[in-house]
């Protein structure tokens, strides 16, 4: 009996042992998560309705807008090395509908998104800016340049998930499954998803994060690192849910914007392999925009695995003369 005891204690001590590390581990990394979205921003009380936003730099405005699982946050990570702010840019990043403490009104549309930047900026005193868009955020930030073209000075569009003719944004392989789990359990369970990140990384980078795999794991440490943040990044996942929900909603049922009555000069960017198939997007805007440019890259994923440091050189070609210009006295 006395043996049979010390088994049972031997092996619930060798269970319980992983179990407390591991949730030791995830409330280490949710706290810093935690932390990373708890300052660094402000709440604007605009006109419409109240919006998030992180501001910082000085010089022309630059309106930075995140992709899907995102916030201000997402984005700060992007331009971690403050590339963007050496070229002369004020950053401004901005936490769309439902992300972060940007509430989630009735009309949660791209069109009303692109309104909600307007308001913000008139709040700001800003008249005028460039716009940087990531993937879900690219349909608001085409409905912001084609109906408020005296602000738009720029447009750049990275992955853009936004409308195509006979042709929406894609499920990445897999995905209905694992986005029915997402949407069920993982985003509404910080732990759930950062535990699904650790033992299923693979998977999340092909059904979330619309790369492929064998890519992924074949990038250079830097880019590793890179995959590593943003997966983290869209922790605390809870705090992200009502606008994912919005953005699955939104991909559901894009619309067409007025791509002809945008007067930017426009940069759009994309991947052949993406698994969300945002070249569709880009080629069609590309080819419809005026003064559009497409760079498009043969592999690498939604994330352009590969291509980060040349993505960034393409930034800097194409946003550093519109910087210099904004700057110019006037004659």
């Amino acid at each position: 009996m006395r043996a049979r005891n010390t088994a049972a204690w031997t092996m619930a001590v060798a269970g319980g042992v992983p179990a407390w590390l591991t949730y030791r581990a995830y409330r280490r990394e949710i706290g810093a998560a935690e932390r990373r979205v708890a300052g660094g921003s402000e709440l604007a009380q605009t006109r419409r309705d109240p919006i998030e936003y992180a501001d910082d730099g000085d010089g022309f405005p630059l309106l930075v807008i995140h992709g899907a699982g995102g916030g201000f946050d997402q984005l700060l990570e992007f331009d971690r090395d403050s590339a963007l702010r050496r070229l002369g840019f004020r950053r401004i990043f901005v936490s769309r509908f439902g992300y972060l403490r940007t509430p989630l009104p009735a009309d949660g549309s791209p069109r009303a998104q692109a309104a909600a930047y307007a308001a913000l900026l008139h709040t700001l005193g800003v008249k005028r800016c460039a716009v940087i868009a990531v993937s879900a955020g690219s349909p608001s930030a085409l409905e912001f340049a084609a109906h408020h073209p005296d602000r738009c000075a720029a447009l750049v569009l990275l992955v853009p998930a936004a409308y195509a003719p006979g042709a929406g944004v894609t499920a990445a392989p897999g995905a209905p499954r694992i986005m029915n789990a997402f949407r069920n359990l993982l985003l509404t369970s910080d732990f759930a998803f950062w535990l699904t990140a650790k033992l299923g990384r693979s998977m999340l980078v092909r059904t979330i994060l619309g790369t492929p795999p064998g890519i992924a794991a074949q990038a250079s440490p830097a880019e590793q690192r890179r995959i590593t943040a943003i997966l983290a990044g869209i922790l605390p996942v809870r705090r992200r849910r009502a606008g994912l929900l919005n953005d699955t909603r939104m991909m559901a049922r894009l619309q067409p914007a007025n791509l002809s009555a945008i007067q930017a000069p426009t940069l759009v960017v994309s991947v052949n392999d993406d698994l969300y198939g945002t070249y569709r997007s880009a080629r069609y805007i590309a080819g419809a925009v005026p003064h559009a440019r497409l760079v498009m890259y043969p592999d690498g994923g939604h994330l352009w695995v590969g291509h980060d440091e040349e993505l960034r050189r393409e930034l800097s070609d194409f946003l550093r003369p519109i910087a210099a210009a904004a700057l110019r006295p006037a004659a």
